[in-house]
């Protein structure tokens, strides 16, 4: 079985969000275009208390991109973003959410900030994401969503270590750092990360 992960497509990831990724808003005509090639579509959602560690508001004297140490990891200082029950933490309007089966919330543990979509940052909690699509008979697993150089990236390395194929549906991605992206990819198509266009 084929599996879609449709990561964080949320409104403060995208153009004039609290947290935008440039050109976000491109990914999801793809996404929406794509999901009928799939037997199962889920979704990652964003979904932080207001007090979080990793926003750079909840810290006196420090701001945006600075690093602390949160969970025993380093971390950087994010602005507040999907925040739980707040329109930024909404997925896009027009991305199609029909054929979504399940939706998986991650970064709700205010002492941990969490990237992927399978566990946080320091792996010590599952979202329960990795057994459900286990359960449901996947092999393959393609991720598509927001931002390729976090979320995207450590969900995609994460679906490897437990064992699934993966594929990086590339035109359904955008980063923060077009640079650092590109060194991204290739090393993911190095650990056999299939590098694949969507539509």
């Amino acid at each position: 079985m084929n599996a879609l992960i449709l990561v964080d497509i949320q409104n403060d990831f995208l153009p004039g969000g609290a947290l935008s990724v440039p050109r976000g808003d491109e990914v999801i005509p793809v996404a929406n275009r794509i999901q009928s090639k799939f037997d199962l579509v889920v979704a990652t959602q964003d979904w932080h208390p207001p007090d979080h560690g990793s926003f750079a508001s909840n810290y006196s004297g420090k701001k945006v991109f600075d690093r602390v140490e949160l969970g025993g990891l380093e971390q950087i200082l994010w602005p507040d973003h999907c925040v739980q029950g707040t329109r930024g933490a909404a997925f896009a309007d027009s991305l199609d959410m029909n054929r979504v089966e399940a939706i998986f919330r991650k970064g709700m543990d205010p002492a941990i900030d969490s990237y992927s979509g399978f566990y946080d940052n320091g792996h010590r909690k599952a979202t329960g994401l990795g057994d459900y699509l286990k359960g449901r008979g996947v092999k393959r697993v393609s991720l598509a969503g927001l931002a390729g150089d976090f979320c995207v990236k450590f969900s995609i390395l994460d679906t490897l270590d437990l064992g699934f194929e993966a594929a990086l549906i590339l035109d359904g991605v955008r980063p923060i750092d077009e640079n650092d992206f590109r060194k991204i990819v290739e090393d993911l198509r190095r650990r056999g990360v299939g590098i694949v266009q969507g539509a």
